[in-house]
């Protein structure tokens, strides 16, 4: 109940409601002032020098006063009941999560005008204990209001003036800067939102990756993005590393915005998160170190500049984590898997060939792996035209490994009742790599059936030719002799 409610009383002013420390010392001066009436009239009482009812009077007006003095203490106590957030340390775990060291303490005004108002040893001031809130609730939220930590909320029992309580939440989302929901007390709440800061104690650079395991192609490239948090007061200026990942491998650091190449950056005062990203590019051909399938774990290693030259030879070591871990520097740990691809491909050095009826038509082609994995069972089948007989040797190649290359021989024979014209056969190839099927270009063979030699025709031409000629001789030899 507020002053302006209790305060029906004498002395009440209409702006003790707005002033309520002012409003309690009025409302204290007025209960001592009735408690003295009271005790006075109580002696005259016991003198029989007034009535039962005058007294009953002065106790009535001294009991109203009480009232209404507790309740400017309570509604000033209520008032000056404040909690705020002293500090806000965001830190990494050693599992690599993000968590926040929450200090909330007791700011409730107890100024010296209000130690001079109230008496220490009031009962009812030592009752309420106005150096205490009590049911104190917190909770993290981000800036859509969703609960981001884990304990979703904590509770204090208790909060004394001068004993902050330090909690700690773990960071379901990781934010530089969060919601600090408070309800305590009679129900009084607080949001603020907080810029964490980093607990400079551990002095290095966390870095995480998203995508922390990828699948690569030889001959193929690829990216990892990395999110760098800088943890240090002492250093700013840090470099990039790639430790134990083979020489076959090429890799460099670039910025995700403009693309530049990376070696080494440098957090501002402003800017203590920053983005890069690894691209790797992994060789044509698989190698002792870089096999397939097999897994190749490495790190990424954030090392302050002036610790760099202490570390020697960064490629011509073979790093472990417990290794890092006791150097204090920044890493993650990535892995990429090289996988391949068979690429299938018929090569034919002559796709059109001219028979006779009874011919028959004999080619070769070369089925050919141009991919990045073993092909296996390549098997070569052909569309021939109706009543057609095709021959493959051999029928099946078992593997063809990458860049292999073999011969695949074919005939084709045209039934004996074939007419002429041209003819086309269709050759379908396919295969296997990695239990995935592959298939080529389909090609097309063109066999023209040419129409067979009229030899009595011909020989009667020749004749008639040769007898052609030889009157023409004669005819000449006589007129030249007339």
């Amino acid at each position: 109940m507020c002053v302006a409610q209790a305060g029906a009383q004498v002395n009440y002013n209409q702006r003790d409601d707005k002033y309520r420390v002012l409003g309690l010392k009025r409302a204290k001066e007025a209960y001592e002032t009735a408690r003295r009436d009271y005790d006075r009239e109580l002696e005259l009482f016991k003198r029989s020098l007034i009535s039962q009812a005058e007294l009953d009077h002065f106790h009535n007006a001294m009991a109203d006063a009480e009232v209404n003095y507790q309740q400017s203490l309570l509604a000033v106590l209520f008032e000056q009941q404040f909690v705020s957030v002293s500090r806000a340390v965001k830190y990494q775990a050693p599992n690599g999560a993000k968590h926040v060291r929450l200090t909330v303490a007791n700011t409730s005004g107890e100024t010296e005008e209000f130690q001079k108002l109230l008496n220490i040893d009031d009962k009812l001031f030592r009752s309420l204990q106005p150096d205490i809130v009590n049911n104190v609730y917190i909770s993290i939220t981000n800036a859509d209001g969703a609960i981001i930590s884990q304990p979703y909320e904590a509770k204090i029992a208790q909060l004394r003036f001068g004993s902050p309580v330090m909690l700690d939440f773990a960071l379901l989302q990781d934010l530089d800067a969060v919601t600090v929901n408070m309800i305590y007390g009679s129900g009084s709440t607080r949001s603020m939102k907080i810029y964490l800061q980093k607990d400079a104690s551990v002095n290095k650079v966390a870095v995480q990756s998203e995508q922390f395991s990828q699948e690569i192609e030889l001959g193929k490239s690829a990216t990892f993005d990395l999110t760098l948090e800088l943890f240090s007061t002492t250093s700013n200026t840090f470099s990039l590393e790639v430790l134990n990942l083979p020489i076959q491998i090429d890799r460099f650091f670039k910025d995700p915005s403009g693309q530049a190449r990376l070696s080494q950056f440098k957090f501002t005062e402003s800017t203590n998160t920053r983005k890069a990203a690894l691209e790797v590019s992994l060789p044509d051909r698989p190698t002792d170190q870089v096999a397939m399938d097999k897994p190749i774990a490495f790190f990424v290693a954030v090392i302050p500049h002036a610790q760099l030259a202490e570390m020697g030879d960064l490629g011509g070591h073979r790093w472990t984590q417990q290794e890092l871990e006791a150097l204090n520097v920044g890493f993650v740990k990535l892995e990429l898997v090289p996988r391949g691809e068979g690429k299938l491909l018929v090569r034919a050095p002559q796709l059109f060939y001219t028979i006779k009826a009874e011919g028959t038509v004999q080619m070769s082609v070369d089925v050919v792996n141009e991919g990045t994995r073993r092909l296996d069972n390549v098997e070569l089948k052909v569309d021939p035209p109706l009543n057609w007989t095709t021959s493959v040797d051999p029928v099946v190649v078992p593997t063809l490994a990458i860049g292999e290359e073999r011969r695949v021989l074919l005939t084709f024979t045209p039934p004996r009742d074939v007419s002429v014209g041209r003819y086309e056969i269709r050759l379908r190839s396919s295969a296997l790599s990695d239990n995935h099927p592959v298939n080529a270009e389909d090609k097309t063979v063109t066999v023209e059936i040419a129409a067979a030699a009229n030899v009595i025709g011909t020989t009667f031409l020749v004749l008639l030719i040769v007898a052609l000629v030889a009157g023409m001789v004669v005819f000449g030899v006589k007129l030249s002799k007339k």
